[in-house]
């Protein structure tokens, strides 16, 4: 997660050490031998789950935030390949599945526990040639609510369906353009997703549970969603 979407997390009391990554994989090395940047990797996802609790004692907020358009994207489904959508669908829903299941026994013991799932527009709304990713999106909000069934009243699981942002790479300055999508005039800004993610972490949330909170500056309100730009940065890329 980008430092900026991590600031309101200081400004809350958490620790302040938090800020010292850009993304939080990157955070894994400092404490575990696992690969940072696999999240697709179930030993890697326990390396850093075990890293975790070494250096804090417990899990008590869990983000899946990795993913991202990944090769394939903007394929007709004719020209999807096996490995393609394996990947796509990896990426953006298993992952987030072996860092819940990794967690999770930590937060039962624990007694409480919050996960907070990032999803997209696109998983409220199919897109032209958009097969993989907003399977994938789309699916992870219902695994999220699957979490909610089963796991309240000890864990809450919510999402966030951010819309269209900028990501500070030379590579995705078209996405600009795309602004003229959204009723409010822009894209959205990093300072405006953090504290929503902790909003969501805090305690004012203690009713909200399966929910999927909407950020896009109304771009889902009634107009189509553009297509053919990669909605985020390739998690490989990172």
């Amino acid at each position: 997660m980008p430092r900026r979407r991590c600031y309101g997390r200081t400004r809350q009391g958490a620790p302040r050490r938090t800020r010292r990554h850009r993304y939080w994989w990157r955070a894994w090395p400092r404490t575990g031998d696992g690969d940072s940047s696999r999240v697709t990797d179930s030993e890697s996802v326990k390396a850093m789950v075990d890293s975790a609790l070494g250096e804090f004692g417990k899990i008590d907020i869990l983000v899946n935030n990795a993913g991202g358009a990944t090769d394939g994207f903007g394929n007709s489904l004719e020209a999807i390949t096996d490995e393609q959508w394996r990947v796509g669908i990896a990426t953006n829903l298993t992952g987030a599945m072996y860092c819940s299941r990794a967690a999770i026994p930590h937060m039962l013991e624990r007694g409480s526990g919050k996960i907070i799932n990032v999803t997209s527009g696109f998983g409220l709304r199919a897109g032209r040639n958009n097969f993989i990713y907003t399977s994938a999106k789309a699916g992870l909000i219902n695994f999220t609510r699957s979490l909610t069934m089963t796991y309240a009243p000890t864990i809450q699981a919510n999402l966030i369906a951010p819309g269209l942002f900028p990501h500070g790479d030379p590579a995705m300055e078209e996405w600009w353009k795309h602004g003229k999508f959204v009723p409010i005039g822009r894209l959205g800004m990093d300072e405006e997703l953090g504290p929503l993610c902790v909003f969501l972490a805090s305690d004012l949330t203690s009713y909200m549970n399966g929910r999927v909170i909407v950020l896009d500056g109304g771009g889902l309100a009634g107009g189509e969603l553009p297509t053919g730009f990669a909605p985020v940065v390739p998690l490989e890329s990172e």
